[in-house]
């Protein structure tokens, strides 16, 4: 398991954090998020297909074709969770090291979005409050990585969910003889 968990983990997490890395450049240079989240969740979903590969390929190659919803559901989490920790790892560095404004940079594009969107001055405090408490666990690099994981491994954990009631197999199937 440990092999097949390295494996697909490494893969998933470097399609994540490749796109992480180019879509957070490209937003910080252009100071316009619209598009970008759709674009990084979408990149999350087709790196955590490798959930379904990797559990797929532990049940036919390790398992003999046999696999309950538990084990299914724990090989797909610790790929989702080698996916995250590289996404989160990688996110670090980026962030202290080459973008230390970019909460603030976030903020305000948040504020002007909900502005030039018409949204009421209630809704404009309401977002501006939110981004304040986002900024206040931006201020600790647990607060960072607690923020980071919350991004990105609730879906690894509903993809390895989903993946383990698709791939789940009690027994070996039957071959049919001719």
């Amino acid at each position: 398991m440990k092999k097949t968990v390295l494996v697909f983990g490494l893969i998933a997490g470097l399609i994540v954090t490749a796109m992480m890395l180019y879509s957070a450049n490209m937003v910080y240079k252009t100071d316009h998020f619209k598009g970008s989240e759709i674009l990084g969740y979408t990149t999350m979903l087709v790196a955590f297909s490798f959930l379904f590969v990797g559990i797929k390929n532990y049940r036919d190659k390790y398992n003999q074709g046999v696999i309950s919803f538990g084990k299914a559901f724990k090989v797909g989490f610790f790929i989702a969770l080698i996916a995250s920790t590289m996404y989160v790892g990688v996110w670090l560095i980026e962030y202290y090291l080459f973008m230390p404004d970019f909460l603030e940079r976030y903020s305000t594009c948040v504020i002007r979005d909900a502005q030039e969107s018409g949204a009421t001055p209630a809704q404009i405090n309401e977002k501006r409050e939110s981004m304040a408490s986002y900024a206040k666990m931006y201020q600790t690099p647990v607060g960072v990585i607690l923020l980071t994981y919350m991004e990105i491994l609730p879906i690894g954990t509903v993809v390895a969910l989903l993946c383990a009631l698709f791939l789940k197999r009690k027994k070996k199937p039957e071959v049919q003889v001719a």
